[in-house]
């Protein structure tokens, strides 16, 4: 059967912006959902495009759409042009339509975000970058263009100001709207803007996904003022010079799609559990199952995809069954945050130098998961305190709205000219009924002493003589040390109360003991401070 012209034009669409939904697809090319239903329908039947299931914690489960090999040889026939030529000017090649897969969750925020802008601004041209700073590049339809920019939950700080950077050196946008997956990051990138050339919004993907083009959601990179979709791009400017990058050395036609090795095609719950043993390295059973909120049936249920696809591995230390990523596992949420695989793994696999050897701290190739094991008795204490906490969060009526690991939780600021740093075991942000509440966590084991006591609380002292604790969360988070003796706790605070007095710092300190938090939850009023003698709960 021959292609209408509708189908004509929605196989270019998907020439030039695969892998959409079918309302993402109608949103862009311009006809009504009743049609793109329709025709999508009969060029799926008839092996024109093919689909994926896919789902993320923000985008709901929705099929998406790709040419086949078949669709791109109609395509090519009817423009009159070779496949190479239109592989080479399109992202429909089988390399290309590989990469936007590897960042299908991020590919899924960023065509509804087109989508918002082609609701009011139609038709608009949407090009994607494999190399380049930005994302993709949204051309409206009087030629002026807005740069898009994801920063992704795993994307180490280092690089990302070096992205940023390489950005500044862009040309002709007018516009930069930069996604970030929560507020701390969002507020810490603000800071990182300071002479971008560009005009600069920032906005949550959360938000993004569900804001309409009227709604304020995009803050800029200094003060308080909100902004539209619609008000922000009439920022937007021509570009100044062409926006191109080399093609990709080779580009054969798209081969079948294979959902069932995809890790994208997993569901939104198992990328969760998926991101929090990337983010927990040795993670037990029992703690990851309190984390989710899931018993140990449901668990075997999240976690068996994810073994069959060489996501995770399992290793038994001590007696437990203790959980990682592959290196599998790390290139695919590496891909998807365009993060450095080779760093990723350098840092963080668990995979051992000697397969038959039983597993030891100084067997694990990942410097960072080395060091981890290395401290398993920590570890482990880090993550049961965080895994009570998300249960006790949850009987409560609290939603556990960040929980970021220590490479995520430090803080790097500027005091008398010099670079400091606090590097906490976990930061933790709740949302109660009362609003937003957030924390610091040191969990001690070997602070016995006052000296060793005093290097522990200096950190925190500098950074809360700043005014950064408000800057970087908009609130002021607590910090909860916890110790292994009740005696150690009220050492601590005796010195504390006497370093925050000499330096004259308002630090918001509480501490318990390990046994209280294991009997009675994080939550509970178990926790001291500096000022008071009864016992409180934290938050």
């Amino acid at each position: 059967m021959r292609p209408s012209a509708t189908a004509h034009e929605l196989l270019q669409q998907l020439a030039e912006t695969p892998l959409l939904d079918r309302l993402e697809l109608a949103a862009l090319s311009g006809w009504s959902r009743a049609a793109v239903y329709r025709q999508v329908e009969r060029l799926e039947r008839d092996g024109l495009v093919e689909s994926l299931s896919h789902a993320s914690e923000l985008a709901a489960a929705t099929r998406r759409y790709s040419l086949s090999a078949a669709g791109v040889q109609v395509l090519v026939h009817a423009q009159g042009h070779s496949a190479v030529e239109l592989l080479r000017a399109e992202p429909a090649s089988q390399q290309w339509r590989g990469r936007i897969i590897e960042r299908l969750d991020a590919a899924a925020v960023l065509y509804r975000l087109a989508s918002t802008i082609a609701d009011g601004d139609w038709p608009i041209r949407y090009r994607w970058f494999r190399a380049r700073p930005m994302d993709a590049v949204v051309t409206l339809p009087d030629g002026r263009c807005a740069a898009l920019v994801r920063i992704g939950r795993t994307a180490d700080r280092t690089a990302v100001g070096k992205r940023l950077g390489r950005l500044r050196d862009e040309t002709g946008f007018g516009l930069v709207l930069l996604l970030l997956p929560d507020e701390t990051r969002l507020r810490q990138i603000r800071r990182l803007l300071s002479g971008m050339p560009a005009f600069s919004a920032l906005a949550m993907e959360r938000a993004v996904m569900y804001a309409e083009r009227r709604d304020a959601v995009w803050r800029l990179p200094s003060g308080s003022a909100r902004l539209s979709l619609q008000e922000a791009l009439c920022y937007a400017a021509p570009s100044l010079a062409p926006l191109n990058e080399p093609p990709l050395a080779s580009v054969t036609l798209p081969r079948p799609l294979r959902p069932d090795r995809m890790p994208t095609t997993l569901s939104a719950q198992q990328k969760r559990t998926l991101d929090l043993i990337g983010d927990w390295v040795w993670l037990s059973r029992s703690d990851l199952a309190d984390l989710l909120g899931v018993g140990q049936r449901r668990l075997s249920q999240l976690l068996g995809p994810l073994d069959e696809l060489d996501l995770i591995i399992s290793r038994r230390v001590r007696g437990r069954a203790r959980l990682a990523l592959s290196d599998r596992g790390l290139a695919v949420i590496a891909r998807r945050d365009r993060a450095a695989v080779g760093l990723a793994r350098s840092r963080w696999s668990a995979q051992p130098r000697d397969v038959g050897d039983p597993l030891t701290w100084r067997d694990v190739c990942g410097t960072r998961a080395r060091q981890l094991l290395r401290h398993l008795d920590h570890t482990e204490a880090v993550h049961g305190f965080l895994a009570r906490l998300s249960g006790q969060a949850r009987d409560h009526g609290q939603a556990v709205a960040q929980l970021d690991p220590p490479h995520r939780a430090s803080r790097y600021f500027r005091l008398e000219e010099q670079l400091r740093s606090i590097h906490p075991d976990a930061f933790v942000m709740l949302h109660t009924d009362h609003g937003a509440r957030a924390f610091f966590l040191e969990y001690e084991r070997r602070a016995d002493r006052p000296a060793n006591m005093s290097d522990r609380l200096a950190p925190y002292l500098r950074y809360y003589a700043t005014r950064r604790p408000l800057e970087d969360h908009g609130i002021i988070p607590q910090v909860l040390v916890v110790f292994e003796d009740e005696l150690a706790v009220s050492h601590f605070l005796r010195l504390a109360q006497r370093q925050m007095s000499r330096d004259r710092v308002s630090l918001p300190l509480l501490a318990s003991c390990a046994a209280e938090v294991e009997r009675r939850g994080p939550l509970a009023p178990i926790w001291r401070s500096t000022d008071a003698h009864d016992l409180v709960a934290p938050l």
